[in-house]
């Protein structure tokens, strides 16, 4: 089995935008996702927003994020799956309305 990040996508301006229920239905999406597929998940957690981010390059800290972008990393799932085509049968169910998912395998090193 391999591990994959599916990293989630999307315009954070529509969550900021979007009424209780709205994001109370978001929640739950992601609730039946992680049960629907409990064998495959390992991990996973959203971010808060690129407000929040502080970004070190080249030991320079600045506020925000790396990039501005019109859709920001709003979190991942840590996935594991016999083949790439399975996380991606796997990112394909993962709510993601306002934007997209990016599916990654990790990099495996060798530890011999």
């Amino acid at each position: 089995m391999s591990k994959y990040l599916v990293l989630i996508y999307e315009d954070e301006a529509s969550y900021a935008a979007m009424d209780p229920a709205g994001f109370a239905a978001v929640a739950e999406a992601h609730r039946a996702f992680m049960a629907d597929n409990k064998d495959a998940v390992l991990a996973g957690e959203a971010l808060q927003p690129t407000a929040t981010a502080t970004s070190v390059r080249k030991g320079v800290v600045t506020d925000g994020a790396f990039a501005e972008t019109k859709e920001a990393l709003g979190g991942y799932y840590l996935v594991e799956a016999p083949d790439l085509d399975a996380a991606l049968a796997i990112g394909k169910q993962v709510p993601a309305g306002f934007g997209g998912v990016e599916v990654r395998p990790l990099m495996v090193w060798d530890e011999s």
